[in-house]
């Protein structure tokens, strides 16, 4: 069934208006008396079927609400490095697939792509929308969010508030399946890096700062797969690509 968010889904009924009124009316031209799935973005979902549906307005009965199936217990907050533009929307788009809870651009020192303000402010636009189209079609609980772009130092110490931080790079000091073998928490933090990888400096200060320096294997990764071959082992070894 066709999915979308919205503030609630408490209460007996729901008003969808604007874009995805429009797409339900007109788009997949759905009709009175057809089912649907709404999303509250915090985990909870309910079966709603058409009241009325006109192109402004399209009005839905709840008829069963329960937790999202589809989300992991397991909390993973991916820091990416600054790519290019079009590598960093295709890993929006698979990491939300995947399950990641939250997304932060992290500017470092290698990084090619350095947009001013009002060029980023527009791009985060654009990777919100990317973050919802994935999270409905992925038939995902929550709507992951895409912070706003951080300095390296301050998503290190933000990253290492995590119960396992994890910071990815060629000379690393643990194998991945080692560290996740030691995971016993929630929360994990992972920070790949952009097309430069990080400087030695770099991973020193994710060293010092509690960061497990770990390691994809012994093949270089271009930095569009990293993240996504890492997040796809980080889930399969938390057991949140089984079914339930």
């Amino acid at each position: 069934m066709p999915r979308f968010f919205v503030e609630s889904v408490e209460g007996d009924f729901v008003e969808i208006t604007g874009e995805d009124a429009r797409h339900i009316a007109l788009s997949l031209r759905m009709k009175n008396g057809e089912h649907l799935v709404l999303c509250d973005g915090k985990g909870r979902e309910a079966e709603a079927v058409i009241r009325e549906a006109f192109p402004e307005s399209v009005v839905l009965d709840i008829i069963e609400r329960r937790d999202s199936a589809a989300e992991p217990e397991t909390e993973v907050i991916l820091y990416q490095a600054l790519p290019k533009f079009d590598k960093l929307e295709y890993i929006v788009q698979k990491s939300v697939e995947l399950g990641v809870s939250k997304i932060v651009p992290v500017l470092t020192s290698r990084c090619i792509s350095r947009p001013d303000e009002k060029t980023m402010k527009k791009k985060l636009e654009r990777l919100r929308k990317i973050a919802d189209e994935a999270a409905k079609q992925s038939g995902r609980g929550r709507l992951p969010e895409v912070g706003e772009l951080m300095t390296y130092k301050n998503a290190v110490l933000e990253m290492a508030k995590a119960e396992t931080p994890i910071f990815f790079f060629e000379h690393a000091q643990y194998p991945l399946h080692e560290i996740m073998e030691k995971h016993t928490g929630k929360t994990i933090a992972m920070m790949v890096g952009s097309e430069g990888g990080f400087s030695d400096d770099e991973a020193e200060f994710a060293a010092e700062h509690g960061a497990l320096i770990a390691s994809l294997g012994p093949r270089i990764l271009r930095c569009e797969t990293a993240p996504v071959a890492a997040l796809a082992a980080i889930m399969y070894a938390a057991g949140e690509m089984e079914i339930k």
